[in-house]
């Protein structure tokens, strides 16, 4: 509205940053809006004296502040001589600010209120707009930036989310750019002040509430005396209104070292946007889970990710359409990991993707399942770290959860199973880890066990006895109900349901369909109970491909196989 004024025809509110710092805020009240308070004027550098009765019920926050001496508790009820006795003696001893956190019903809101007004004090009540002469802020603050958002106290939970909105969309790291942009604008006014070119005030510092000048822009021609003088700051003036922002939250000091020598010296070779100059792009890196195996389950970020990589290093388990999102013009490498060789293979792709984010180029490490859950996404992170590139890490459906899902086996069931347990079959340098104890009730997920079904299983239900006759822990029987899960979410899935005492022989009959994994526990067989059978396997997958036929269901291959 031109008038001033909103639609409602309400004032606009002046919005201002006030330095507080040194001030005596006055908040009558000991809740929990109390302590907000007191917290937010602690920030602000100010001095709280809270003013309320001794109850006994003190907020906790609160009292920590008092024990450490940053706020004072004045133990009585409200008394109107306070807001012109308890502040600073450079201002006569009115206080600067008074928080009432009673609300608006209560009497003595009303009387500070009228009080305030009259002695020009700013106050603030809680749920009572009509009271206040200020309301504060839902803000966001990173370095010097501080982004403050209100709705005039008709909505502050709506306050908060607007601020949560508008602070996700800005780049992080903005309030350093900040810092660093202020300095070097105070750096070329004091050398050109020094030098004499300027005889006045940084153009555009007077208020930040103002948007450019109209001569933002203007031709500077070789008669403008003025302009000749100010021309440096102008030129920075140019970058921070054009660059875009999440350029300027990555500038660096070098990248200001740098764009200043290319200004200076007239050199051409940088890039250019809306003509002002500046380095090649920084290499960016992005661990990325790929999920179980359908394309489907990837995630928003995942596939954006896919499409706008300059490299890709993806696992060699990672599934064919999944890797047919990949656009042609993109360069893809595929893991050599093989036994023996997976940690030779690990090195080549670590330093595949450092020359690649040392080219400025945007990597992306796709990974199987979850990046995190057995798939050395925390040993990357560290690595790429230490050469100055922070990973951005993308969860992914792990298989340890989704594959028996896929399986119609229920990780988790009331009255039988309360707890999963994911382990890996191999552990480093491909030794055998310890396997888990028997729980009743609990659903293990084993991954990478296949390729040593037998001696895993054999492990889970035999094992020697201690010197003194005892176990070391407990069994699992050999009946307990487990599944192969193979190639899950794709359309080859492949599911081997059996016990502990048959699933290896379903697994040699029946061949390996790898990436696969191993379920144990009871869940197994609630919506599934083979009754006559040692085994059953079914083939295919029906779901997200909505898949006409259902699938195959044979009944293992092997003599006396009926129980």
């Amino acid at each position: 509205m031109k008038d001033g004024s909103c639609e409602n025809g309400s004032p606009i509110p002046l919005l201002t940053a006030v330095n507080a710092e040194s001030q005596v805020h006055l908040i009558v009240g000991a809740n929990p809006l109390a302590a907000a308070r007191c917290t937010k004027s602690l920030e602000a550098g100010a001095k709280p004296i809270i003013i309320a009765p001794e109850t006994g019920n003190l907020q906790h926050a609160l009292s920590e502040r008092i024990a450490d001496g940053s706020a004072q508790w004045i133990r009585r009820q409200f008394e109107d001589n306070d807001l012109t006795t308890l502040g600073r003696e450079e201002v006569d001893h009115v206080v600067d600010m008074v928080f009432v956190t009673l609300g608006g019903n209560h009497p003595l809101s009303t009387r500070i209120s009228s009080l305030c007004r009259r002695l020009r004090i700013p106050v603030n009540v809680s749920d009572a707009p009509e009271l206040c002469t200020f309301t504060l802020l839902s803000t966001y603050s990173d370095g010097p930036l501080h982004i403050g958002i209100t709705t005039s106290g008709r909505g502050c939970k709506l306050a908060s989310r607007l601020r949560r909105e508008v602070a996700s969309a800005l780049p992080p790291n903005l309030g350093g750019a900040i810092n660093r942009l202020g300095a070097v604008r105070k750096r070329l006014w004091e050398e050109d002040n020094a030098s004499g070119l300027c005889g006045t005030a940084l153009e555009g510092d007077e208020d930040d509430s103002t948007d450019q000048k109209h001569t933002f822009n203007t031709l500077v021609t070789n008669d403008d005396i003025f302009a000749e003088k100010t021309r440096r700051i102008r030129w920075l003036s140019q970058i921070c209104e054009y660059w875009p922002l999440r350029k300027l939250a990555d500038i660096t000091d070098s990248d200001i070292d740098g764009i200043l020598e290319a200004y200076s010296s007239g050199k051409d070779g940088a890039a250019h946007i809306n003509g002002i100059e500046f380095s090649p792009r920084k290499g960016r890196i992005v661990l990325a889970g790929s999920g179980p195996g359908h394309p489907d389950l990837l995630t928003r970020a995942t596939y954006q990710a896919i499409q706008n990589a300059d490299i890709i290093l993806a696992d060699k388990l990672v599934p064919a359409p999944v890797l047919d999102l990949i656009p042609r013009r993109t360069e893809v490498r595929i893991s050599r990991k093989f036994p023996g060789n997976a940690d030779q293979a690990q090195e080549e792709f670590l330093q595949m993707g450092l020359d690649a984010l040392r080219k400025g180029q945007h990597v992306l490490r796709l990974k199987q399942g979850d990046p995190y859950l057995y798939g050395r996404g925390a040993e990357e992170f560290d690595f790429f770290r230490k050469e100055g590139f922070i990973p951005l890490v993308l969860p992914g459906i792990t298989s340890a959860l989704s594959a028996s899902l896929f399986a119609d086996i229920p990780a988790t069931h009331r009255g039988v199973s309360d707890q999963v347990l994911v382990c890996t079959g191999t552990g480093r340098k491909g030794a055998a880890p310890e396997p888990p104890t028997y729980v009743p009730t609990q659903t293990v997920v084993f991954l990478m066990a296949l390729h040593r079904l037998s001696s895993l299983v054999e492990s889970l239900t035999t094992l020697p006895t201690e010197d003194n006759g005892t176990l070391p822990r407990r069994l699992w029987p050999k009946d307990t109900p487990c599944a192969i899960i193979e190639r899950a979410s794709c359309s080859d899935q492949r599911v081997i349901r059996s016990t502990l005492e048959h699933v290896c022989l379903a697994f040699e009959t029946e061949g390996s369909r790898p990436p696969g994994l191993l379920v144990v526990g009871a869940s197994c067989h609630v919506l599934h109970q083979p009754k006559d059978q040692k085994w059953v396997v079914e083939e295919g997958f029906r779901g997200l491909d909505e898949l006409q036929n259902p699938p195959e269901i044979r009944e293992g291959k092997v003599e006396n196989n009926s129980i």
